[in-house]
């Protein structure tokens, strides 16, 4: 399959697009988002961005002291929409809960919902409900967030999942998702989650297209943001050696960071701006669908099983029995 460059208005986006540059023009007035993860990076950016061009802003923030620090831009940039925050433990399925029956008490509904928070190579760990510390955060978490306030998404809305070129350290493993009987290994744990935030858009996809909501997964770059801090300056360094000694072997250019706006870019072009049926049950990167890569050692594009049909609703039926919930 060709590389896809989505253009509008004859723009055409990439790599070092940023999010005003694929706002450029876009009205989001009357657009009502949730964003997850609002209290550092990325999270910051894409509400910054959306609220700017007149979208109504729900941020969602476990520490809402330090998100409300963190969003007083959002506040300011906000151009005719608006800004508020709740809170949301994505490692407590309590506060998940509560989080989403607010929301739906609420009633009013929502164009997108951006699944941005995460945390990644973590040491082992456990959530409150004593699942993997990566995949009860990155997945579980936001799978029941999701699906309890899916009556919120109205028809033409899309579900937009934060996953990573981190995806290609592993796929999932059904039979073992807590490392119970394998050995924890911090970027195998990340690659699982990760892959699991594909595979849950693809059947979140499935299951609501047929309402006009669609949804899809991005990688947004390599970006400089706290979710590094359980690596560290010298094991970010080792990781971006270990990077380019792979990609150069494939023949791909070396890795380069990209800027904040510039990675929430990818966010943004596939929420307000890609056509619905170009991205739906996809993965996207640098604003551009991603071709499939069968080949482990080649930093861009999907890996096959992330968009596997068949185990995105194994998936599904493993987190409703791990959650204890059926949607």
């Amino acid at each position: 399959m060709p590389e896809l460059h989505q253009t509008t208005a004859a723009k055409t986006f990439g790599a070092t697009s940023t999010t005003d540059e694929v706002l450029d023009g876009v009205s989001l007035s009357g657009k009502r988002v949730l964003v997850t993860g609002v209290s550092a990076g990325l999270g910051v950016e894409t509400a910054r961005a959306l609220a700017a061009h007149g979208a109504e802003v729900v941020g969602a923030a476990r520490d809402l002291t330090k998100a409300k620090a963190a969003t007083a831009g959002v506040r300011a940039a906000a151009n005719g929409g608006g800004f508020e925050l709740l809170e949301l433990d994505l490692a407590s399925l309590d506060s998940v809960r509560v989080c989403a029956d607010a929301l739906v008490d609420d009633g009013k509904p929502f164009d997108l919902v951006i699944c941005n928070a995460g945390v990644m190579a973590t040491p082992f760990g456990k959530t409150r409900d004593g699942f993997e510390t990566q995949f009860g955060t990155n997945h579980l978490g936001h799978f029941v967030l999701v699906n309890r306030i899916a009556s919120l998404m109205k028809p033409g809305s899309r579900l937009v999942n934060l996953s990573s070129a981190g995806h290609r350290y592993s796929d999932v493993d059904l039979d073992d998702p807590n490392f119970e009987r394998t050995p924890y290994d911090p970027w195998a744990a990340y690659g699982r989650s990760k892959t699991a935030n594909i595979l849950f858009a693809v059947e979140f996809d499935r299951r609501h297209k047929g309402d006009g909501v669609r949804a899809t997964a991005v990688h947004p770059g390599g970006i400089q943001t706290e979710l590094s801090r359980h690596i560290g300056e010298e094991g970010i360094k080792q990781l971006v050696e270990r990077i380019n000694a792979a990609t150069r072997a494939a023949g791909e250019p070396d890795f380069k960071f990209k800027t904040i706006p510039q990675g929430a870019a990818t966010s943004v072009w596939a929420g307000a701006v890609a056509a619905a049926d170009a991205v739906g049950g996809r993965y996207c990167e640098d604003c551009h669908v991603a071709e499939i890569e069968p080949n482990p050692a080649k930093r861009a594009g999907v890996k096959p099983y992330a968009l596997n049909p068949e185990t995105a609703e194994a998936l599904w039926a493993k987190s409703e029995e791990m959650v204890g919930e059926r949607f």
